[in-house]
């Protein structure tokens, strides 16, 4: 048993950390200046919520044998010095999971694109096959009732995240967890913020991959050519496994696998959807498991949520949401859904969320990004532009970098709302609405906005 302090405990991971810590066992404390829901109820019904907002320098003692310190704390938060005057050991949420899966065989998927999904695959098959295993993972998982388990499982499956681990250690999250098995997905520019250069964004992954352990299996994406040429200049130690797209047919809305074995109907639907499958399967083949029980397994995956998840479907309208927000990955959930969906007219809403997508001078990387949708919507928050601290956006200066002419751009909640009612109304045949953001656009309550 130990005692552990989180500092900024209420972020979306870290508080499943602490919950899975004090499932363990452990003696867990934690402050925050804000906690939301999830994270309020969920540290509240575990008895881990903060009796107040804030700071308390007092809580630190020379008793805590770890201090887990979030990515919003500042370096001057009274918590964490009054932890580095005592000599408490600090560490950030990646590099405290290591210190408690070291004895543990560990796989980590990493890259720009992909990593919740390939990690919830994973899950999925493992306990599709009643293997004991640990995991870190980015979203709520059908079937999993946390996204953080720790146990005396022999494995443990990370969704790695090349963001910064903490305020005091600068270096991405994935540097820390030293895998055994790696997945590498994608590499598409984000986070500029950090990066503020494609070359410095790309030099992370190949910094990761220099410091795997040699002939380490590394499964990497092999359509993707900035994935090849990193393997290339980096990964010439390790034991590089390329994965591709599986041949595979529509049959009516359905995705089918065309394997050796037979088709194989999944859930999911989408070429980078089936290719994250691809990575899925070889990893687990690589713990021991046979492609055959890979296939079955997959075959009941459902997905995560908000991974193209569907929130409603009535005889006209279908509609789904996804997590969607760099270029590429805007893209690429757009084209899955119009494969998928071809009979239908497509509406795309698109919000402007995060650092890199609401600066101007990252807009121009979205050009074309939205074609695929017969109706094309963005939306931003002026709101969201003061809290991160950037310069005003107006709508003609977003409209111009998509590169489509009808686009439409809102920047009002509820213009937003009105905009998409008018064109579920006015549609002529049967409707896929697809939302893609990293937010919440504002709170609206798109269940009711697609029953109308």
């Amino acid at each position: 048993m130990k005692r552990v302090h989180f500092i900024a405990i209420g972020g979306a991971v870290m508080h499943q950390l602490a919950l899975a810590l004090k499932r363990q066992g452990n003696i867990v404390t934690g402050s925050d200046d804000e906690i939301n829901d999830p994270a309020k109820s969920n540290l509240g019904a575990a008895g881990l919520l903060p009796e107040k907002a804030g700071w308390f320098p007092e809580k630190i003692t020379s008793e805590i044998d770890a201090i887990v310190l979030g990515m919003h704390a500042k370096a001057d938060n009274p918590e964490l010095l009054a932890a580095q005057s005592l000599n408490v050991p600090i560490y950030s949420f990646p590099q405290y999971v290591y210190e408690v899966s070291k004895n543990k065989k560990r796989v980590v998927v990493a890259g720009s694109h992909g990593k919740t999904t390939i990690t919830s695959m994973i899950m999925h098959i493992l306990k599709t096959q009643n293997i004991d295993f640990d995991y870190l993972v980015g979203a709520k998982v059908q079937g999993f009732n946390e996204s953080v388990r720790l146990s005396d499982a022999p494995i443990i499956i990370l969704e790695g995240d090349e963001y910064p681990a903490s305020v005091i250690e600068k270096r991405p999250k994935i540097f820390f967890y030293h895998p055994h098995i790696s997945v590498l997905s994608g590499i598409a520019w984000d986070h500029i913020n950090v990066f503020p250069t494609y070359d410095n964004y790309r030099s992370q992954f190949e910094q990761y991959l220099v410091g795997i352990d040699a002939n380490s299996p590394v499964f990497y994406n092999n359509k993707d050519e900035e994935v090849r040429n990193v393997m290339a200049r980096s990964g010439g130690h390790l034991n590089g496994i390329p994965y591709s797209m599986p041949k595979y047919h529509y049959e009516l809305d359905q995705a089918v696998l065309d394997t050796a074995k037979g088709p194989v109907p999944v859930s999911v639907f989408g070429s980078h959807n089936l290719l994250n499958m691809q990575a899925a399967i070889s990893v687990c083949m690589e713990l021991g498991i046979s492609e055959e029980d890979c296939y079955k397994a997959i075959a009941s995956f459902a997905g995560a949520a908000r991974r193209l998840e569907k929130i409603f479907e009535n005889k006209d309208v279908v509609a789904f949401r996804d997590f969607a927000h760099a270029p590429s990955k805007l893209k690429a959930t757009l084209d899955a859904v119009r494969e998928a969906w071809k009979d239908r007219t497509l509406i795309a809403c698109f919000e402007l969320h995060t650092y890199s997508s609401l600066s101007e001078p990252f807009l121009s990387h979205y050009t074309h990004s939205m074609d695929s949708a017969d109706k094309a919507m963005v939306y931003f928050s002026h709101h969201a532009l003061s809290l991160k601290g950037l310069p005003e956006l107006d709508k003609q200066t977003v409209h111009k970098y998509f590169g489509r002419e009808d686009l439409i751009v809102a920047d009002e909640k509820q213009e937003l709302e009105q905009t998409v009612k008018d064109l579920l109304k006015d549609a002529r045949k049967p409707i896929c609405l697809l939302l893609m953001s990293s937010g919440t656009f504002d709170g609206i309550d798109w269940n009711s906005v697609s029953s109308q």
